[in-house]
Protein backbone atom coordinates (compact mmCIF):
# COMPACT_ATOMS: atom_id res chain seq x y z
CA UNK A 1 0.00 0.00 0.00
CA UNK A 2 1.34 3.75 -0.97
CA UNK A 3 0.62 5.71 1.48
CA UNK A 4 1.51 9.69 1.90
CA UNK A 5 2.44 11.10 5.12
CA UNK A 6 2.44 15.21 5.25
CA UNK A 7 3.94 16.46 8.01
CA UNK A 8 6.46 14.49 9.96
CA UNK A 9 6.33 16.07 13.29
CA UNK A 10 5.61 14.21 16.80
CA UNK A 11 2.12 12.75 14.99
CA UNK A 12 3.16 12.65 11.62
CA UNK A 13 6.36 11.18 12.19
CA UNK A 14 4.66 8.25 14.62
CA UNK A 15 2.37 7.03 12.09
CA UNK A 16 4.81 6.29 9.87
CA UNK A 17 7.07 4.82 12.66
CA UNK A 18 4.10 3.01 13.71
CA UNK A 19 2.71 1.60 10.36
CA UNK A 20 6.24 0.56 8.92
CA UNK A 21 6.83 -1.21 11.83
CA UNK A 22 3.76 -3.43 11.05
CA UNK A 23 4.22 -3.30 7.29
CA UNK A 24 7.51 -2.80 6.52
CA UNK A 25 7.27 -5.14 3.97
CA UNK A 26 3.85 -4.16 2.69
CA UNK A 27 3.91 -0.24 2.97
CA UNK A 28 5.66 2.23 0.72
CA UNK A 29 5.14 5.54 2.28
CA UNK A 30 5.93 9.03 0.82
CA UNK A 31 6.72 11.95 3.20
CA UNK A 32 6.30 15.56 2.84
CA UNK A 33 7.25 18.27 5.47
CA UNK A 34 8.84 22.25 4.99
CA UNK A 35 10.73 21.06 7.96
CA UNK A 36 13.27 19.92 5.88
CA UNK A 37 15.83 18.91 8.75
CA UNK A 38 12.74 16.26 10.24
CA UNK A 39 11.65 15.20 6.49
CA UNK A 40 15.83 14.15 6.15
CA UNK A 41 15.60 12.62 9.05
CA UNK A 42 12.90 10.15 9.08
CA UNK A 43 14.17 9.16 5.23
CA UNK A 44 17.98 8.86 6.61
CA UNK A 45 16.09 6.65 9.96
CA UNK A 46 14.11 4.57 6.99
CA UNK A 47 10.61 5.59 8.60
CA UNK A 48 9.78 6.99 4.92
CA UNK A 49 10.97 5.10 1.53
CA UNK A 50 11.02 8.62 -0.11
CA UNK A 51 10.42 12.82 0.04
CA UNK A 52 8.18 14.79 -2.40
CA UNK A 53 9.89 17.49 -3.22
CA UNK A 54 6.62 19.01 -3.49
CA UNK A 55 2.63 18.82 -2.84
CA UNK A 56 2.08 18.22 -7.03
CA UNK A 57 4.39 15.31 -6.75
CA UNK A 58 4.67 12.04 -5.24
CA UNK A 59 0.91 11.37 -3.96
CA UNK A 60 -0.53 10.85 -7.56
CA UNK A 61 -0.44 6.62 -6.87
CA UNK A 62 -1.31 6.81 -2.66
CA UNK A 63 -4.16 4.63 -1.67
CA UNK A 64 -4.06 6.74 1.87
CA UNK A 65 -3.08 10.17 2.71
CA UNK A 66 -2.49 11.47 6.25
CA UNK A 67 -2.34 15.26 6.41
CA UNK A 68 -0.67 16.06 9.99
CA UNK A 69 -0.30 20.04 9.95
CA UNK A 70 -2.02 22.46 12.19
CA UNK A 71 -5.77 22.76 11.96
CA UNK A 72 -5.97 26.13 10.37
CA UNK A 73 -3.57 25.11 7.08
CA UNK A 74 -5.45 21.68 6.33
CA UNK A 75 -8.35 22.37 4.46
CA UNK A 76 -6.48 25.09 1.92
CA UNK A 77 -3.73 21.95 1.82
CA UNK A 78 -6.23 19.50 0.64
CA UNK A 79 -7.61 21.89 -1.96
CA UNK A 80 -4.19 22.10 -3.36
CA UNK A 81 -3.40 18.68 -3.04
CA UNK A 82 -6.93 17.01 -4.33
CA UNK A 83 -5.97 17.85 -8.82
CA UNK A 84 -2.82 15.60 -8.10
CA UNK A 85 -3.94 12.38 -5.86
CA UNK A 86 -5.87 9.62 -7.59
CA UNK A 87 -9.61 7.99 -7.72
CA UNK A 88 -10.29 5.98 -4.89
CA UNK A 89 -7.64 7.81 -2.61
CA UNK A 90 -8.64 8.34 1.16
CA UNK A 91 -7.74 11.52 2.46
CA UNK A 92 -7.41 11.72 6.69
CA UNK A 93 -6.16 13.62 8.91
CA UNK A 94 -5.07 14.71 12.52
CA UNK A 95 -6.64 17.99 13.34
CA UNK A 96 -8.09 18.22 17.33
CA UNK A 97 -11.29 19.69 15.54
CA UNK A 98 -13.45 18.55 12.94
CA UNK A 99 -16.55 20.19 12.25
CA UNK A 100 -15.58 23.48 10.37
CA UNK A 101 -12.70 21.69 9.07
CA UNK A 102 -15.31 18.60 7.20
CA UNK A 103 -17.32 21.12 6.06
CA UNK A 104 -14.90 23.28 4.29
CA UNK A 105 -12.90 20.45 3.31
CA UNK A 106 -16.62 18.89 1.29
CA UNK A 107 -17.22 21.53 -0.56
CA UNK A 108 -13.62 21.13 -2.18
CA UNK A 109 -14.35 17.52 -2.83
CA UNK A 110 -17.99 17.51 -3.63
CA UNK A 111 -17.04 20.08 -6.74
CA UNK A 112 -13.93 17.68 -7.39
CA UNK A 113 -13.23 16.03 -10.51
CA UNK A 114 -11.59 13.56 -8.77
CA UNK A 115 -13.26 10.29 -6.81
CA UNK A 116 -11.52 10.80 -3.18
CA UNK A 117 -12.98 10.40 0.22
CA UNK A 118 -12.38 12.67 3.09
CA UNK A 119 -12.42 11.07 6.68
CA UNK A 120 -11.48 13.21 9.77
CA UNK A 121 -9.46 12.16 12.13
CA UNK A 122 -8.17 12.92 15.64
CA UNK A 123 -5.52 10.55 17.29
CA UNK A 124 -6.45 11.02 21.19
CA UNK A 125 -2.61 10.86 22.42
CA UNK A 126 0.42 13.24 21.94
CA UNK A 127 3.07 15.17 24.60
CA UNK A 128 3.83 18.57 25.52
CA UNK A 129 7.36 17.56 23.32
CA UNK A 130 6.62 18.11 19.73
CA UNK A 131 8.63 17.75 16.01
CA UNK A 132 9.70 14.60 14.79
CA UNK A 133 12.42 13.58 17.43
CA UNK A 134 9.58 12.95 19.82
CA UNK A 135 7.66 11.24 17.35
CA UNK A 136 7.77 7.34 18.53
CA UNK A 137 6.32 3.92 17.04
CA UNK A 138 4.17 2.65 19.77
CA UNK A 139 2.74 6.23 20.70
CA UNK A 140 -0.67 4.92 19.45
CA UNK A 141 -0.82 1.99 20.85
CA UNK A 142 -3.99 2.07 23.59
CA UNK A 143 -5.10 5.61 22.59
CA UNK A 144 -7.90 5.89 21.11
CA UNK A 145 -8.28 7.28 17.38
CA UNK A 146 -11.45 9.59 16.61
CA UNK A 147 -12.70 9.21 13.20
CA UNK A 148 -15.52 11.62 12.45
CA UNK A 149 -17.12 9.99 8.68
CA UNK A 150 -19.94 11.57 6.86
CA UNK A 151 -23.11 9.89 5.94
CA UNK A 152 -22.11 8.90 2.50
CA UNK A 153 -18.79 7.55 3.45
CA UNK A 154 -18.96 3.97 2.27
CA UNK A 155 -18.54 1.48 4.72
CA UNK A 156 -15.14 -0.11 2.95
CA UNK A 157 -13.09 3.62 3.21
CA UNK A 158 -14.23 3.33 6.72
CA UNK A 159 -13.34 -0.01 7.04
CA UNK A 160 -9.57 0.33 5.37
CA UNK A 161 -9.28 3.05 7.34
CA UNK A 162 -9.89 1.45 10.64
CA UNK A 163 -8.10 -1.79 9.79
CA UNK A 164 -4.72 0.92 9.43
CA UNK A 165 -5.77 2.82 12.70
CA UNK A 166 -6.11 -0.82 14.40
CA UNK A 167 -2.75 -2.59 13.24
CA UNK A 168 -1.11 1.14 14.15
CA UNK A 169 -2.22 -0.20 17.82
CA UNK A 170 -4.90 2.41 18.61
CA UNK A 171 -8.66 1.62 19.33
CA UNK A 172 -11.29 3.31 16.60
CA UNK A 173 -13.95 5.37 17.14
CA UNK A 174 -16.73 6.93 14.99
CA UNK A 175 -18.08 10.12 16.19
CA UNK A 176 -20.15 12.91 13.94
CA UNK A 177 -18.27 16.11 13.81
CA UNK A 178 -20.02 18.40 15.33
CA UNK A 179 -20.14 15.85 18.57
CA UNK A 180 -16.72 15.25 18.62
CA UNK A 181 -15.86 19.12 18.29
CA UNK A 182 -17.76 19.10 22.13
CA UNK A 183 -15.87 16.00 23.31
CA UNK A 184 -12.65 17.56 22.56
CA UNK A 185 -13.57 20.99 23.69
CA UNK A 186 -14.77 19.36 27.20
CA UNK A 187 -11.75 16.98 27.84
CA UNK A 188 -9.01 18.56 26.06
CA UNK A 189 -9.18 21.80 24.97
CA UNK A 190 -10.50 24.08 27.92
CA UNK A 191 -8.20 21.93 30.26
CA UNK A 192 -5.46 23.32 28.14
CA UNK A 193 -6.61 26.70 28.29
CA UNK A 194 -7.02 25.99 31.95
CA UNK A 195 -3.43 24.66 33.06
CA UNK A 196 -1.97 27.91 30.60
CA UNK A 197 -4.19 30.04 32.85
CA UNK A 198 -3.21 28.52 36.07
CA UNK A 199 0.83 29.49 34.91
CA UNK A 200 -0.02 32.78 34.19
CA UNK A 201 -1.70 33.54 37.59
CA UNK A 202 1.74 32.68 39.05
CA UNK A 203 3.71 34.19 37.27
CA UNK A 204 1.70 36.92 37.32
CA UNK A 205 1.55 36.97 41.56
CA UNK A 206 5.13 35.85 41.82
CA UNK A 207 6.74 38.19 43.96
CA UNK A 208 11.02 39.32 43.36
CA UNK A 209 12.05 36.65 45.35
CA UNK A 210 9.90 33.91 42.93
CA UNK A 211 8.68 31.93 46.04
CA UNK A 212 5.83 30.72 43.79
CA UNK A 213 8.23 29.60 40.68
CA UNK A 214 10.17 28.10 43.22
CA UNK A 215 7.51 26.25 44.62
CA UNK A 216 5.72 25.07 42.13
CA UNK A 217 6.51 21.76 41.74
CA UNK A 218 4.22 18.04 42.65
CA UNK A 219 0.63 18.96 42.08
CA UNK A 220 1.08 22.07 40.45
CA UNK A 221 3.62 20.93 38.02
CA UNK A 222 1.66 17.77 37.22
CA UNK A 223 -1.48 19.79 37.02
CA UNK A 224 0.20 22.18 33.99
CA UNK A 225 2.52 20.11 32.51
CA UNK A 226 0.28 20.06 29.24
CA UNK A 227 0.55 24.01 29.29
CA UNK A 228 4.26 23.32 27.84
CA UNK A 229 2.76 22.03 24.61
CA UNK A 230 3.35 23.99 21.03
CA UNK A 231 1.56 26.96 21.60
CA UNK A 232 1.27 27.38 17.19
CA UNK A 233 -1.16 24.18 17.48
CA UNK A 234 -2.96 25.55 20.05
CA UNK A 235 -3.68 28.37 19.05
CA UNK A 236 -5.00 26.77 15.72
CA UNK A 237 -6.94 24.66 17.90
CA UNK A 238 -8.61 27.36 20.06
CA UNK A 239 -9.77 29.49 16.91
CA UNK A 240 -11.18 26.58 14.77
CA UNK A 241 -13.12 25.13 17.72
CA UNK A 242 -14.23 28.75 19.17
CA UNK A 243 -18.28 28.24 19.43
CA UNK A 244 -17.82 24.90 21.52
CA UNK A 245 -14.72 25.95 23.67
CA UNK A 246 -17.08 29.32 24.58
CA UNK A 247 -20.33 27.15 25.11
CA UNK A 248 -18.27 24.86 27.43
CA UNK A 249 -16.08 27.54 29.16
CA UNK A 250 -19.68 29.29 30.12
CA UNK A 251 -20.08 26.34 32.20
CA UNK A 252 -16.90 26.02 33.59
CA UNK A 253 -17.49 29.74 34.70
CA UNK A 254 -21.09 28.84 36.36
CA UNK A 255 -18.94 26.14 38.21
CA UNK A 256 -16.34 28.50 39.41
CA UNK A 257 -19.25 31.57 40.22
CA UNK A 258 -21.27 28.64 41.71
CA UNK A 259 -17.96 27.66 44.05
CA UNK A 260 -17.36 31.56 44.80
CA UNK A 261 -20.93 31.86 46.07
CA UNK A 262 -21.05 28.65 48.24
CA UNK A 263 -17.58 30.08 49.89
CA UNK A 264 -19.24 33.40 50.56
CA UNK A 265 -21.94 31.65 52.40
CA UNK A 266 -18.93 29.72 55.02
CA UNK A 267 -21.53 26.26 53.92
CA UNK A 268 -19.08 23.55 54.57
CA UNK A 269 -21.88 20.91 53.67
CA UNK A 270 -21.38 22.52 50.57
CA UNK A 271 -17.52 22.59 50.41
CA UNK A 272 -17.19 19.25 51.01
CA UNK A 273 -19.86 18.03 48.62
CA UNK A 274 -18.11 19.80 46.03
CA UNK A 275 -15.02 18.16 46.47
CA UNK A 276 -16.38 15.02 47.41
CA UNK A 277 -18.49 14.45 44.31
CA UNK A 278 -15.38 15.54 42.15
CA UNK A 279 -13.28 12.85 44.36
CA UNK A 280 -15.96 10.14 43.41
CA UNK A 281 -16.52 10.97 39.71
CA UNK A 282 -12.76 11.35 39.36
CA UNK A 283 -11.95 7.85 40.42
CA UNK A 284 -14.15 6.16 38.12
CA UNK A 285 -11.80 7.23 35.00
CA UNK A 286 -9.97 3.76 33.69
CA UNK A 287 -6.74 4.41 34.93
CA UNK A 288 -7.67 5.40 38.21
CA UNK A 289 -6.38 7.91 40.63
CA UNK A 290 -4.28 8.74 43.48
CA UNK A 291 -5.07 11.03 46.06
CA UNK A 292 -1.93 11.40 47.58
CA UNK A 293 0.57 14.04 46.91
CA UNK A 294 3.02 11.90 48.55
CA UNK A 295 2.70 8.79 46.12
CA UNK A 296 2.86 11.03 43.40
CA UNK A 297 6.15 12.71 44.17
CA UNK A 298 7.72 8.56 44.23
CA UNK A 299 6.25 7.76 41.06
CA UNK A 300 7.05 7.89 37.46
CA UNK A 301 5.83 6.10 33.61
CA UNK A 302 7.56 3.95 31.55
CA UNK A 303 7.46 4.72 27.67
CA UNK A 304 7.36 1.03 27.30
CA UNK A 305 6.03 -0.77 23.96
CA UNK A 306 2.52 -3.12 24.46
CA UNK A 307 3.98 -6.03 24.07
CA UNK A 308 3.36 -9.58 25.56
CA UNK A 309 5.58 -9.96 28.97
CA UNK A 310 6.55 -6.32 29.01
CA UNK A 311 5.20 -5.69 32.47
CA UNK A 312 6.98 -8.88 33.82
CA UNK A 313 10.20 -7.91 31.85
CA UNK A 314 10.00 -4.52 33.65
CA UNK A 315 8.84 -5.77 37.45
CA UNK A 316 11.49 -8.74 37.48
CA UNK A 317 14.42 -6.14 36.51
CA UNK A 318 13.03 -4.50 39.59
CA UNK A 319 12.83 -7.05 41.64
CA UNK A 320 16.48 -8.25 40.97
CA UNK A 321 17.38 -5.03 42.39
CA UNK A 322 15.34 -5.33 45.93
CA UNK A 323 13.23 -2.54 44.80
CA UNK A 324 9.55 -2.67 46.24
CA UNK A 325 6.80 -1.59 43.59
CA UNK A 326 3.67 -0.32 45.41
CA UNK A 327 1.89 -0.15 42.67
CA UNK A 328 1.30 -0.40 39.06
CA UNK A 329 -0.94 0.59 36.63
CA UNK A 330 -1.38 0.10 32.70
CA UNK A 331 -2.55 3.26 31.16
CA UNK A 332 -5.76 2.71 28.72
CA UNK A 333 -5.45 5.41 27.17
CA UNK A 334 -2.71 7.98 25.92
CA UNK A 335 -4.53 11.38 25.85
CA UNK A 336 -2.38 13.22 28.58
CA UNK A 337 -0.41 10.67 30.28
CA UNK A 338 2.67 10.09 28.59
CA UNK A 339 3.44 6.22 28.99
CA UNK A 340 2.20 2.97 28.93
CA UNK A 341 2.89 1.47 32.58
CA UNK A 342 2.69 3.47 35.74
CA UNK A 343 4.83 2.52 38.66
CA UNK A 344 4.21 3.85 42.32
CA UNK A 345 7.12 3.41 44.60
CA UNK A 346 7.10 3.66 48.50
CA UNK A 347 9.79 5.83 49.26
CA UNK A 348 11.95 8.37 47.10
CA UNK A 349 15.16 6.02 47.35
CA UNK A 350 13.22 3.28 45.54
CA UNK A 351 12.33 5.81 42.45
CA UNK A 352 16.09 6.94 42.38
CA UNK A 353 17.14 3.96 41.98
CA UNK A 354 14.46 2.12 39.41
CA UNK A 355 15.00 5.24 37.87
CA UNK A 356 18.69 4.67 37.60
CA UNK A 357 18.22 0.67 36.53
CA UNK A 358 15.37 1.37 33.82
CA UNK A 359 17.59 4.47 32.10
CA UNK A 360 20.60 1.79 31.88
CA UNK A 361 18.50 -0.85 29.81
CA UNK A 362 16.93 2.18 27.29
CA UNK A 363 13.33 2.59 28.87
CA UNK A 364 12.38 5.98 28.17
CA UNK A 365 10.94 7.49 31.40
CA UNK A 366 8.71 10.68 32.78
CA UNK A 367 7.84 11.56 35.84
Amino acid sequence: MNIGIIGLGLIGGSIAKAIKQVHAQNSYIIGYDTNKSDLQSAYDDGVIDTIAPHLQTGFSNCSVVFICIPVHNIANLVCELLPYLPNDCIITDVGSTKYELVKEINQYTSTSKKRVYYVGGHPMTGSERFGYAASSSHLFENAYYMLTPQGDTPEFILFILQKLIERMGAIPLILSSSYHDFVTANISHLPHIIASSLVHLVRNNDGENAYLHALAAGGFKDLTRIASSNPDIWTSICLSNKKQIQKVFQSYQAILEHFLEILERDSEDELYSFFDTARIYRNTFPEGASSSELTKRFSLHVDAKDEPGIIAKITTLLSDHHINIKNLSVMSDREFDVGVIKILFSNKADLIMATEILSRHRYTLYY
